[in-house]
This record gives C-alpha cells, sequence and structure tokens, in this order.
C-alpha cells in the first residue's frame, strides 16, 4: 500500500475508527475493514490465524509464530500470498500506524474469496488479514488470586478427525466447551470479575487432559511441571513452549511432557494456563457440572502458587525488558 492511499484512509477516518486493518493490500479503518461474503474462510471457517502478542513495539516470538502459521498452511494445503519476512513486516506496519506499544496481534489467512461450493480450489488466492489492537483477557487480580475453570462436558475433536496443532478458523470444539463455562456462570448468577468461569478443562476422548477452549494447561507436582504431549490433542502454544524451552530451564525447575488424568489435575499442588493473550494465570479451583448446577467444586490452592508465581514473574521480567525476544 502506497504512503499516500495509507494517508488518505487516516485523514477520512472517523474519530474512535481503530485500530487501522490491514486486509488483503490495504490499510484500512476499522469500518471499512471488511472481507468479501464469498471467502471460503467465512463460508466455510477455511483458514488458520495467529494470535501474537507486542511488547514495547516488538513481536513477541514472531518468527516462531510465523513457522507455525506456515506449517499450518501446509497441513491444509493453503498457499500464503507472502514470504514470512514481508508477513512480519505487515505487522510492523500495522504497529507502526497504530502507535501499538503493548498489544496484541490477529494474523488471519483465509482460503481466499471463491464459490458457494466447498471446493477449496475454486479460490484463487488466499487472503491475509493483520489486526493489531488493545487486549485484556483477564483482570490483573486475577493473576495473584488464580481463577476458577469448570471442566468441559464436550470432549476434544480427536486428532484423527482434525488435528488440534493445526490453528485453524474452525474453533466450534473450542467455543461450545467456553460456551459450558459461560452458561454456568450465568445459570449461578456470577458477577465478580475474580469468580467468574471464563475457561475450561477440555479432556480427550481417551478421558486425558487436553487444553483449554483458548490455553494450554501446566500442572505442578513434587516441583515438576507437567504438561500434556501434542498427542493429547493439543495446540502447541508459543507461550507454552517458552515455559518448557526457557522459563524452567533459566529457574532450574524440572519439566515433563506426559498424559494425565483429570484426578492427577485435582490432586496436583498447583495448576496453571497459558497462551498468548493469557500469559502465565494460575487456576485456585476447578469446578464440574450437569450442565445446569455445579456438581462438584475442587479447590487447587488459595492462590498463585510458588512454582507458578516464578514463572509469570520470570515472564514478566522478560517481557518488560529491553530485549523481547522475537526469534
Amino acid at each position: 500500500m502506497t504512503q499516500a492511499s495509507v494517508s488518505s484512509s487516516l485523514s477520512t477516518a472517523e474519530t474512535g475508527d481503530r485500530p487501522f486493518v490491514w486486509v488483503n493490500g490495504q490499510m484500512l479503518p476499522r469500518s471499512q475493514a471488511a472481507v468479501n461474503v464469498f471467502d471460503h474462510g467465512l463460508l466455510y471457517g477455511d483458514g488458520i490465524f495467529e494470535g501474537i502478542r507486542v511488547y514495547k513495539g516488538r513481536i513477541f516470538k514472531a518468527r516462531q509464530h510465523m513457522e507455525r502459521l506456515y506449517r499450518c498452511a501446509e497441513q491444509i494445503f493453503l498457499k500464503i500470498p507472502y514470504t514470512p519476512d514481508e508477513m512480519i513486516a505487515i505487522q510492523r506496519e500495522c504497529i507502526e500506524i497504530n502507535n501499538l506499544k503493548e498489544g496484541y496481534i490477529r494474523l488471519v489467512v483465509t482460503r481466499g474469496v471463491g464459490t458457494l461450493g466447498l471446493n477449496p480450489y475454486s479460490c484463487p488466492e488466499a487472503g491475509v488479514i493483520c489486526i493489531a489492537d488493545q487486549i485484556s483477557l483477564y483482570k490483573p487480580e486475577m493473576y495473584e488470586k488464580g481463577m476458577r475453570v469448570v471442566v468441559a462436558n464436550r470432549p476434544r475433536i480427536p486428532i484423527a478427525c482434525l488435528d488440534p496443532r493445526i490453528k485453524s478458523l474452525n474453533y466450534l470444539n473450542n467455543i461450545l466447551a467456553k460456551c459450558e463455562a459461560i452458561h454456568i456462570t450465568q445459570k449461578l448468577g456470577i458477577t465478580k470479575p475474580e469468580d467468574m468461569l471464563l475457561e475450561c478443562i477440555m479432556l480427550n476422548m481417551k478421558g486425558n487432559v487436553s487444553e483449554g477452549s483458548g490455553d494450554n494447561i501446566f500442572i505442578v507436582q513434587d516441583g515438576t511441571v507437567i504438561t500434556p504431549p501434542p498427542s493429547a490433542g493439543i495446540l502447541e502454544g508459543i507461550t507454552r513452549r517458552f515455559v518448557l524451552e526457557t522459563l524452567c530451564p533459566q529457574l532450574g525447575i524440572k519439566v515433563a511432557e506426559r498424559d494425565f488424568t483429570l484426578p492427577d489435575l485435582l490432586k496436583a499442588h498447583e495448576v496453571f494456563l497459558t497462551g498468548s493473550a493469557a500469559e502465565i494465570i494460575a487456576v485456585r479451583e476447578v469446578l464440574e457440572h450437569d450442565g445446569e448446577k455445579i456438581t462438584k467444586t475442587h479447590r487447587i490452592s488459595d492462590g498463585e502458587g510458588p512454582v507458578t508465581g516464578k514463572l509469570r514473574r520470570r515472564f514478566r521480567e522478560i517481557v518488560t525488558s529491553d530485549h523481547i525476544p522475537e526469534d
């Protein structure tokens, strides 16, 4: 996009019409940012995306996010019309034009515009959307007090049906699990932010713990940090990887990837979740439900545990430093 067209968009934007969004080669004000109704990303959830954090104007783990994006694209036979370096340049342009220092990038690649038929090869070119904006997933006090989660009755979709390692636009399995938590919150009339049920624990078809609706799950047992392996049906999160490969080794904390059940989780000394938006957040209570009411309440801890606290503090030290890792 030329500087003239960017300036034109800026001058015609209404006050508060932010953020500016990259849509298929154009930088547009929020009110004008739209996709074609024949885009297969809209019609069929056919596409992929990345959720990426921005700290001090830098893109956290940009290269790892691009590696995952292009790997997912290959797995669904989708050709991205830009190189990884060009995709990073698009993100930087969105960060700059929106004067973003701390925030979140949603990078979306759709199958593109085609026919009403299912055939993905009717779409000649993929669509690319980049949104750079603010995000606040959980209230600050929840990080010290820990959050409450529910066990989803809906199981994680099996790998053989749709591999969760593909970060696709089809998130209905996750959304329906999250709906269970929201439904129970509304049923119980919970209004205090620290008591709301904003996330869930999903089990796979074998009954092992898989992940949350939008976060990876960790437990701490006897000083060891344990998380389900990819074979449990999880998305291999970038923050998850950072915990395993960087934070734990730096802090001398033992780590393991292995299957565990819900009873194992309920006996853990600590439970925490990780994600690009959530970062690292403790779980203090796990609730089971029958769709209408809570049937069991399991207290994990009285707040953020010592291991979770160490990991979160080290994470925050890194992302508030002058050396934000973009590799």
